[in-house]
């Protein structure tokens, strides 16, 4: 079994101060991950606009937002101008590439394409996707080969301009397995590897967990001794979270997931693995998720 860590490095300070953290945690327990950069401005304080959605609120309370993120980080944007995470950070994502750790892109502007990218065209999303592309072929000097979409908001045009651009393997939308996406009525190229369990911040303070922490809840849902089908997941982190306050919980999922039996593995060795020719055909359907506001991409079906 194969257990996918995908890290989500949504801004400047969890680039600079996340993310080595999680490569020190990765080397130590002899895990593999892959992890996604937000390469443009950090306007993260943009992102408070959301407080009039349904349930964005509640998100705010259950995971102390101000406490993970920082009062300065949301400001960016607002009250302070948003640093350049590529330009000022790329010496932090040349070294996760020069440690082994598959690299690539999760945005040009996180909250710009979390909040409007379901509402905007092919022009608009080809922009925002080819800035992504020409920044990390600055820092890395080869083009990407895999997306992850911020907040897991996508549009059909998005997904075209993945096989479009040569991206190989993408994990944008919630789901149950790997897939070849049905956009338009096209058998697209881009394999979507997607999420399959709940993340951290969508556990913290959920009721239904009762006397349960976030990390029992998530490793009683992989156990094989729990009677669960033996199966791969794909776990979306955050370099914010993970990287930071939360990573003695990080650490325990990893242990616990190789107490189970699983590979801590990439998106890219996962990828490598799957045989083409046997994955399902799936539609994309937008809908929610428990635990987190808005609405995402979903596996949908064939």
């Amino acid at each position: 079994m194969k257990l996918v860590l995908k890290i989500d490095v949504d801004t400047y300070m969890g680039t600079l101060r996340g993310v080595p953290p999680l490569m020190d945690l990765c080397t130590r327990l002899g895990a593999q991950a892959t992890f996604l950069f937000s390469l443009g401005p950090d306007h993260t304080g943009r992102a408070l606009y959301r407080v009039f959605r349904p349930g964005f609120l509640s998100k705010v309370k259950r995971t102390s937002v101000l406490e993970h993120y920082g009062l300065r980080t949301l400001l960016y944007g607002v009250l302070l101008p948003g640093p350049d995470v590529g330009r000022r950070c790329a010496p932090v994502m040349r070294a996760v590439r020069d440690a082994g750790f598959e690299v690539g892109i999760h945005t040009w502007d996180h909250t710009l394409w979390q909040d409007f990218v379901a509402r905007r065209g092919v022009q608009w999303t080809r922009r925002q996707l080819q800035l992504a592309g020409d920044r990390f072929q600055e820092i890395f000097g080869v083009p990407a080969r895999v997306h992850g979409a911020a907040g897991w908001q996508m549009n059909a045009s998005a997904f075209e301009l993945e096989d479009e651009l040569g991206f190989t393997h993408a994990s944008d939308c919630r789901g149950s397995g790997p897939f070849l996406p049905r956009v338009a009525g096209r058998t697209l190229r881009c394999v979507q590897l997607p999420t399959t369990l709940p993340t951290l911040d969508e556990l913290i303070g959920h009721p239904d967990l009762g006397a349960r922490t976030p990390v029992e809840h998530l490793l009683e849902l992989t156990d094989p001794a729990r009677g669960n089908t033996p199966r791969d997941q794909v776990f979306t982190l955050h370099a914010e979270l993970e990287g930071r306050r939360l990573a003695p919980w990080l650490e325990a999922l990893v242990r616990g997931w190789q107490r189970q039996g699983y590979e801590i593995t990439s998106l890219e060795a996962y990828h490598s693995g799957l045989d083409r020719t046997a994955l399902p055909v799936r539609n994309i359907i937008y809908g929610g998720v428990a635990g987190r506001s808005g609405t995402l991409a979903l596996e949908g079906q064939d």
